[in-house]
This record gives C-alpha cells, sequence and structure tokens, in this order.
C-alpha cells in the first residue's frame, strides 16, 4: 500500500501525546499479523494498535473491506485461526503463565 502523504492542514491538527513502553503479552501468531499488517500500513505496531482500539472504544470498526481482505491473507499465511468467539478462552501451559504477586 503507498505511503500516505498528509496536507498541511493535517498536519497541524496531530496531537502530541505521551506514550509509554509496555510488556503486553500476544498470541505469537496474532503479533505476527499484526506486524505484517503494520508493516503493509507502513506504520508501527504501536500505531497500529492505537488505532484499533480507539476505534473499538468508539464502537467503530478500524478497518476497511479491503483492509479486512488483507488480514485475511494474512491470517492464512500465518496459520491464526482463532476469532473473536475464542478471546475469553485463550490459556497457556501451566508451567508457561506468568506468576500473579
Amino acid at each position: 500500500m503507498p505511503q500516505r502523504h498528509r496536507s498541511k492542514e493535517a498536519a497541524s491538527k496531530r496531537l502530541v501525546v505521551e506514550r509509554v513502553q509496555t510488556g503486553v503479552r500476544l498470541e505469537k501468531r496474532l503479533l505476527k499479523v499484526l506486524k505484517a499488517l503494520a508493516e503493509y500500513r507502513d506504520m508501527t505496531l504501536g500505531d497500529l494498535l492505537e488505532g484499533i482500539v480507539l476505534h473499538a472504544f468508539e464502537g467503530q470498526a478500524p478497518f476497511s473491506d479491503e483492509t479486512l481482505g488483507v488480514i485475511g491473507d494474512l491470517r492464512r499465511v500465518y496459520g491464526l485461526h482463532i476469532d473473536a468467539a475464542a478471546s475469553h478462552q485463550l490459556t497457556e501451559p501451566h508451567d508457561a503463565r506468568p506468576e500473579r504477586t
């Protein structure tokens, strides 16, 4: 996908935010799809995740039909067969789970 060029007006409306480093754990294949999508869109993984979450917080779909097609292709490439219905059923082998303190 070609990089989008922002107008001077769009650049002047940018918001300054404070970002922090985080140690989030994600399902391995899901992360591969997200990284590949970020690369495809010529953006950072953090920017992609921020956009997804901000859209979700407003009840909006974060992706166009075209992008959903790309995501479907990437899911097949990386073997990501889980879906939203599985989101609260995911677990790790007992010895890989971080201990809670």
